[in-house]
């Protein structure tokens, strides 16, 4: 007799279930396969987002061509209270980097970032309304906190979305904003505010204008992560919330990674040449090159930023393709490489010839923007925890703003050969220092 018995059936699913395909379960399970569309979306509007910042940053180093050379701000803006206020916007950019890391983690990036926009082009606006001393030197307190409200959390935010294996190269790639914006902004505010307006307060207006813009593509197009319940994004299991600790428990437990700590103290020692030439570049060429106009002056630094553009792409692919995940050889070889050219600085560009002060310029942009892309953007991200990304690239940031100081300080007070001389040494110990860590790698790459 033939079975009569039913066939069999897999089990029903509960009341109330809905079934899932498995590349939405994968989803689901995964946070970084999200859609394609919306990762790079997220990377797009967080790098305009960062060059951004830029236009208004670079605003002071343009419109310190004409300040030095206007007779009425002659006895009270000299080089040496430049060199102050550049240190004082520096210390509070070094504050804020300790604490909008930590806020980015507990707050989210958006706030923090929208925050510091708005703050950015405040201050910017009234830095070319008067020309007061007292008024330079609190915009530019507010400037450097708002500015610090950059890096950090925008670094938590690219981390949202991309996987350790892959942010050697995106991360890379990213990284190539604050080198474009060191770039572009001070040629185009450079030639608006000289050949345009003929005035160095159109330096800040037009930075402010810019930002303003990026301002807008921000709010209409970032997320912090991905959203529960879109197509194509992460999903949360009803009920769930994110685990977050306190501020101070991110610090604690990322000041005991002995890696973050060293990644500190090498970025300290490596920001003040980067920022000595982002700051005082116009400046810079203009005491080596005196028979380069204003605006020349501002043009040819753009070698430096050239250059800083192609390195985070190069260093972040060697990081990933040859060392393997492994962040620290491709940052030693880039300040070996800094070490040399720094200390040559000054010998070669006693010729007075346009040619080798670009391409002096230049090779300094390659490596130290290979440099500090790796230290403070993919290494400081694969070597924070999870929910403390933030908080660990705001404390390698803050160490390293602490020695941007003295990149915005020194030049108003030393002479050139002393000045790259002391830049040659420090890059020399900040790679002493990663040296140890050669073979070193993220725990969730060596997971891999």
């Amino acid at each position: 007799m033939a079975d009569t018995d039913p066939p069999s059936v897999p089990n029903p699913p509960p009341p109330g279930h809905t079934p899932v395909t498995t590349r939405e379960a994968q989803r689901t399970v995964h946070p970084y396969l999200v859609s394609p569309r919306l990762r790079w979306q997220i990377f797009a509007v967080t790098w305009i987002a960062y060059a951004g910042f830029y236009f208004v940053r670079q605003a002071f180093s343009v419109a310190k061509l004409g300040i030095l050379d206007d007779p009425l701000l002659a006895h009270t803006l000299s080089e040496r209270v430049l060199g102050v206020i550049d240190a004082i916007y520096l210390a509070a950019y070094a504050v804020g980097q300790f604490v909008w890391g930590a806020w980015s983690d507990r707050f989210g990036p958006r706030r923090v970032v929208i925050t510091g926009m708005i703050g950015a082009i405040g201050a910017a606006c009234l830095m070319g309304a008067s020309s007061a001393l007292l008024v330079f030197g609190g915009a530019m307190v507010v400037q450097g906190l708002a500015q610090s409200a950059g890096w950090a959390p925008l670094c938590k935010n690219m981390g949202a979305f991309f996987p350790v294996a892959e942010r050697g190269r995106v991360l890379g790639i990213w990284s190539t904003n604050y080198a474009f914006g060191g770039l572009a902004a001070p040629p185009f505010l450079g030639w608006l505010a000289y050949s345009v307006f003929d005035s160095w307060q159109a330096a800040f207006f037009c930075g402010a204008a810019s930002l303003a813009v990026v301002l807008v593509l921000f709010v209409l197009f970032q997320r912090d992560a991905p959203e529960p319940g879109s197509k194509g994004e992460k999903e949360k299991e009803p009920g769930a919330e994110p685990t977050r600790r306190g501020g101070l428990a991110l610090y604690r437990s990322t000041l005991r990674d002995p890696m973050v700590l060293t990644l500190g103290a090498a970025y300290f020692l490596l920001k003040p040449a980067r920022y000595a030439i982002l700051l005082w570049g116009p400046v810079l060429v203009s005491d080596r090159l005196p028979h380069v106009d204003k605006v020349s002056a501002t043009v040819i630094p753009v070698a430096f930023g050239a250059a800083g553009v192609a390195a985070p792409i190069a260093v972040g692919w060697v990081s990933d393709r040859i060392f393997q995940s492994r962040r620290v050889p491709a940052a030693v070889l880039s300040l070996a490489l800094l070490t040399v050219v720094l200390g040559l600085f000054m010998p070669l560009t006693a010729t007075g010839s346009v040619g080798v002060m670009m391409a002096l310029l230049a090779v300094i942009g390659l490596a130290v923007y290979a440099a500090d892309s790796m230290i403070s953007c993919v290494a400081a991200v694969d070597f924070g925890t999870e929910d403390g990304a933030g908080t660990a690239a705001g404390l390698v940031n803050g160490c390293g703003s602490i020695g941007a100081i003295l990149g915005g300080l020194l030049p108003g007070f030393l002479s050139g050969s002393a000045l790259f001389l002391l830049f040659s040494v420090a890059a020399l110990l900040a790679g002493l220092v990663m040296l140890p860590h050669w073979n070193r790698r993220p725990r969730t790459a060596a997971a891999r």
